[in-house]
Formats: C-alpha cells, structure tokens, sequence
C-alpha cells in the first residue's frame, strides 16, 4: 500500500495507485499516471534515453520519440492503457515510464518500461513492474506479458526473477515474449 499523497493524479485512477514507492535498496520514487500535460515533459525523458534502450523499448532503432507516441502515450482511455510515470522523490525529474496495454477483454495485457541510465541499479525497475503487475491483476486481467529483443538480457532476467516465463516469439525468432500467470502469481 502506498502512502496516501495529496497531489491528485492527473488520470482517474484510485488514489492508492499514486503516490510514493520504495525499492528493496531504500529508493524512493513517485509515480501516478501520465495524462495529456506530461507530453513535452515526456518527450524531454526520451531525450535521455540510451540508443539502445529505445530500441529495447520500441523495438525498432528509432533516434527520436514522434508526436504521434508521445501523444498515445499520455492521451489514452485509462480502461485498457495506463502509463505510469516515475518521478526522483522530489518531483522534479522522470526517470521512467512503465507502460500496461491490454485487450478490449481486460484479459491480456502488455507492460513495457524503459529508465534513465542514471537511475538504473536501484530496484526501481523492479519495484515498477511489480506496481503495474499488481495494478493489472486489481483491474481483472489475467495475463501480463512482455516482449523483449533476446539481446534485452536484464529485462529478461528480471522477470524471469519475478516469476514470468520465457517463450519464443512464433513470428519473430529476435524476440522473447515473456508471461505471468495473474491469476496464480503472488502479486
């Protein structure tokens, strides 16, 4: 449970989505949703994005976030999209963005996360993935997946940690789709 925070969140999510969360190495970090405002604040974290982390995130070597993305990745229904954003503990910088798609059933859903350099080896990519699992199963979704290059072997490795399992893309031999059980999982 997160400690309850004044600041509403700009997307209609229950409160206790929003707010602040601390990883295993003592971190703390604020996330809530992203909503239409966060566009160009949004555009300026992909900006200090690695190369190579944007292509694991996209999967496609792209230089530079469109538009287009950014607007999808604020401006959404919240019913089958969310995108949580994370925060430093003073409000001040994005470091991440984790974000949950899922099928008009509510059934299956996708969450990618991408984090600033800076920011990784803290337990935060962890702990987000484990906020967006919990956040899925709440809503009734029954599967979470992830798909991954094969060469994303952090990732990969992470959610295997947290229990996903790994299986090979039927389309796309580059790829690793990476699945959690909802409805077995101890989220």
């Amino acid at each position: 449970m997160l400690p309850a925070d004044p600041t509403p969140a700009i997307a209609p999510v229950a409160p206790h989505w929003v707010g602040y969360l601390t990883t295993r190495s003592g971190f703390e970090f604020y996330t809530r949703p992203a909503g239409p405002p966060d566009e160009a604040e949004l555009g300026r974290f992909f900006e200090g994005v690695t190369p190579e982390d944007l292509r694991f995130r996209f999967l496609s070597s792209i230089r530079h976030v469109s538009q287009d993305r950014l607007e999808a990745m604020t401006s959404y229904d919240h019913r089958t999209t969310e995108n949580f954003l994370a925060y430093d503990k003073d409000r001040t910088t994005i470091f991440a963005t984790a974000m949950l798609a899922a099928d008009t059933a509510l059934e299956t859903a996708e969450v990618a996360i991408v984090i600033l350099p800076g920011y990784k080896k803290r337990g935060a990519s962890w702990t987000l993935l484990e906020h967006i699992t919990r956040f899925a199963k709440a809503r009734g979704m029954r599967t979470l997946e992830s798909v991954e290059s094969r060469d994303h072997h952090a990732a990969i490795e992470l959610e295997r940690e947290m229990g996903f399992k790994a299986f090979a893309c039927p389309d796309d031999a580059t790829l690793v789709v990476v699945r959690a059980d909802l409805t077995t999982a101890p989220f």
